[in-house]
């Protein structure tokens, strides 16, 4: 028997991995498409191999970080993660707080341990991405920044700005916050403050 996949089995970001053969409603692709999900149909052992949550970055970019987004995806593939891309999958206009939105909500959550956001500047993205508890979101545009976001302040999601950078210069940057740990120590009790004030501004259940 064919498995079904229904409206409610639509995610709120990144892509919808189903076995081939597996029946989509029309509710189900009109609710995927209007939050940017993908529907992507694998073969049943691919789908058991997916990676682990660790092993896991979410990406995606708006109209004007597209280009950088592909050329980078190669990068992070060959350190042997999986890329969770979240589109943009096309430069049509765009809006950055969509997409820096989607990745935030997957590392938040646990599905992806870190994530990678990109439009013209990176700024709006972080803005938006740190909106998300427990994000902290860094623009980082050289190897020094990317180097601290990830020592200091134990960054999970990293912001580039297409329009800023070279592809050679975005790489370094991708690479360098990528293989640096969180140092610790008296970093983690300022890490920690930052934790507090977000818990002090959460707005509270009104359930």
């Amino acid at each position: 028997m064919k498995r079904v996949i229904t409206a409610q089995d639509v995610p709120a970001a990144g892509e919808l991995r189903i076995p081939i053969g597996t029946l989509v409603t029309p509710s189900a692709r009109e609710v995927a498409q209007g939050r940017g999900v993908r529907i992507v149909e694998l073969p049943e052992d691919q789908l058991s191999a997916l990676a682990p949550p660790e092993k896991t970055v979410a990406m995606g970019a708006d109209h004007g970080g597209y280009l950088l987004k592909e050329a980078l995806k190669p990068i992070l593939e060959g350190l042997g993660l999986e890329v969770r891309d979240v589109g943009v999958y096309d430069e049509k206009p765009a809006d950055y707080p969509d997409v820096a939105l989607k990745v935030a909500e997957l590392v938040a959550s646990g599905a992806a341990a870190r994530g990678v956001v990109i439009d013209g500047a990176g700024i709006g993205s972080c803005i938006a991405a740190n909106k998300v508890p427990g994000i902290r979101a860094a623009l980082c545009y050289d190897k020094a920044s990317a180097r601290n976001g990830r020592e200091h302040n134990d960054s999970n999601v990293l912001t580039l700005g297409a329009r800023l950078l070279t592809q050679t210069q975005a790489e370094e940057v991708l690479r360098t916050w990528m293989a640096t740990p969180f140092a610790g120590g008296r970093h983690q009790a300022r890490v920690q403050k930052i934790l507090d004030i977000e818990r002090k501004y959460l707005r509270k259940d009104p359930s």
